[in-house]
């Protein structure tokens, strides 16, 4: 193996590309940012696709731009010299005597090999890294992981492998099931990892070399010293988007990828952004409900998915949860409740702290489908009904009375609602809204998109099959594993589950259920766009579900009936929050 460089500068002692060779013989690249005193100091370690020599603010350009013009605390302190994207700012946590790993994940930035994520190559990857910086002499053998998103995901899946040196985890804004989470919502295929491969990790591949980019730091090529042929390169990674075409179903494909929560016994800090609708929220909850750690904790939050991660508010919170178990300090941190809440309201946040999830006082709530009047009542109408729309079209809502007194919903969503279609499947998009007395759909800055209604939720009708031990009436749980085609004008049952939300809706405000045939459209055109993704956000971000290969019109595009009644009884369930 090569040597490597260190220096230091801006007050740590700073080791460029370590390596650190896995059991296949593949060398992997890392960064380690430690105290310029020598010790023996825990580690807080990420290791992913986003090429660790690539600045925050030259590959994510426009987050980085809004997030220190609207929170200018989290460049304050720093050089900002180190910062990169979704990762920690070492120099906010090596003076906290902290060592910060990065590490290049196998075949992006500057470590070689064949990129396939989230697989279980991968995962032995991180294991060999956290268990290798758990015996360097630098460290203290407790090995922390942190980090959002992709570096949160994964944090699911090498829990499940359980590395003796990992000592505890913060999981930010992550996701958990491959299938569930992040690629089939309710089984309708989700775009998003497609288009992400091309915009993110493309462009950092190793053996970009000469035509990548150079660290604004180190002046080394980000993506590695060898240039290689576009051939090359593709023969160097999976095909990703068709490979997740490829697998419709929940099969083995999607559970190697996917955490198994009875070995998750880490301790852990899972923090979800409300508005992470499409891949961001649900992992957090269900790794709250279901890892068997005992000692567990839940945050959630909103805004950018990228901000409170770097905010003194989430870097505070963090610090207080790796101090207590990684250093062992004794600072309140075992009487921390285990819920953080910031319950959002609709100009601002209030945060609160409970004792479990689902909120134990949750007034679990029916709010049921008119047809008449395409209303949402309290109350189950005496009079059958039904509503037709196009099943590739913008659907129907309903919409309640005004409310009469200010109503917190926090918490997960259901709907049960009796369906046929005049083809042998329907997909359906079910979303939440909140509307002012005025009839002006109030919307909030979501982890992407700055147009994000409240809740969202996703069912394709031949996968309405439930997972019986899994489910509650609150949280439907999909098995899905088969298909059970409609026959047409048949109706059946579905259950759907919409992610869970914080909403308090002002009174004179009313309640939407809207229940369509694509994904919700804030407006046409708005002229949102950030620089990593490639459709412009027009209420759901990049979290879409348009690939006609997944929905072909023979089959899908017909038209869709909601049925209601007393036979029919279809409503939403709310979890109301007694004020």
């Amino acid at each position: 193996m090569s040597s490597h460089k260190s220096e230091v500068r801006d007050g740590m002692r700073i080791d460029w590309d370590v390596p650190i060779e896995m059991d296949d013989g593949v060398v992997l690249r890392a960064d380690i940012f430690r105290p310029e005193i020598d010790g023996r100091y825990p580690v807080l370690l990420t290791y992913g696709p986003y090429a660790k020599g690539l600045a925050f603010q030259e590959g994510y350009p426009s987050a980085w731009q809004r997030m220190v013009a609207e929170h200018p605390d989290v460049a304050y302190g720093s050089t900002n010299q180190h910062q990169n994207w979704e990762v920690v700012d070492p120099e906010k946590w090596v003076p906290e005597g902290y060592v910060c790993v990065r590490v290049d994940s196998r075949g992006t930035g500057r470590s070689p090999g064949y990129v396939d994520h989230f697989s279980p190559r991968e995962t032995q990857d991180f294991y060999a890294c956290i268990e290798w910086a758990g015996v360097q002499s630098w460290s203290s053998g407790k090995v922390g992981l942190n980090g959002i998103s992709y570096y949160g995901i994964n944090q699911w899946q090498v829990a499940s492998l359980q590395p003796p040196h990992l000592a505890a985890m913060c999981i930010w804004e992550g996701a958990a099931d491959w299938y569930r989470d992040m690629t089939h919502h309710g089984g309708i295929l989700s775009t998003f990892w497609a288009n992400w491969y091309d915009m993110q990790v493309k462009t950092v591949q190793y053996g970009l070399g000469e035509r990548g980019p150079r660290s604004r730091v180190t002046g080394e090529l980000v993506c590695g010293d060898v240039t290689l042929s576009d051939d090359e390169l593709y023969r160097n990674r999976c095909n990703f988007g068709d490979e997740i075409l490829a697998h419709p179903l929940d099969d083995d494909y999607h559970r190697a990828r996917s955490a198994v929560w009875e070995k998750v016994t880490v301790p852990f800090l899972s923090a979800a952004n409300w508005g992470g609708q499409g891949l961001h929220p649900r992992g957090n909850f269900e790794g709250y409900l279901r890892a068997a750690s005992k000692n567990k904790w839940l945050e959630a939050h909103g805004i950018e998915h990228w901000t409170h991660f770097y905010t003194d508010y989430g870097r505070l919170l963090q610090k207080r949860f790796f101090d207590h178990f990684l250093k062992g300090e004794k600072n309140g941190w075992d009487r921390q409740p285990r819920v953080q809440l910031q319950v959002r309201h609709v100009e601002r946040f209030v945060e609160r702290h409970e004792n479990e999830w689902p909120i134990a006082r949750t007034r679990w709530t029916r709010w049921y489908l008119d047809p008449v009047n395409h209303a949402l009542a309290p109350e189950a109408g005496q009079g059958a009904g039904s509503v037709s729309y196009a099943a590739l079209g913008e659907g129907a809502s309903f919409v309640s009375a005004p409310l009469t007194e200010e109503t917190e919903i926090t918490g997960p969503l259901a709907a049960r609602l009796f369906v046929s279609s005049s083809t042998p499947d329907a997909d359906l998009f079910l979303v939440m809204r909140v509307f002012t007395p005025d009839l002006r759909e109030i919307v909030f800055q979501g982890a992407i998109d700055p147009h994000t209604p409240v809740a969202q939720g996703w069912l394709r009708a031949s996968q309405r099959k439930l997972d019986e031990k899994l489910s509650t009436e609150y949280r439907p749980y999909h098995a899905h594993d088969e298909r059970q085609p409609l026959k047409p004008g048949e109706i059946v049952q579905l259950d759907i589950e919409l992610w869970p939300t914080s909403i308090v809706v002002p009174a004179g405000c009313r309640v939407v259920l809207t229940v369509r045939g694509r994904d919700y459209e804030w407006q046409r055109n708005t002229g949102a766009k950030l620089s990593n993704f490639k459709n412009e956000l027009r209420g759901c971000g990049p979290f879409l579900h348009d690939d006609p290969r997944d929905r072909p019109s023979a089959q899908f595009g017909g038209t869709t009936t909601l049925h209601m009644g007393p036979n029919h009884p279809s409503y939403v369930l709310l979890p109301v929050i007694p004020r």
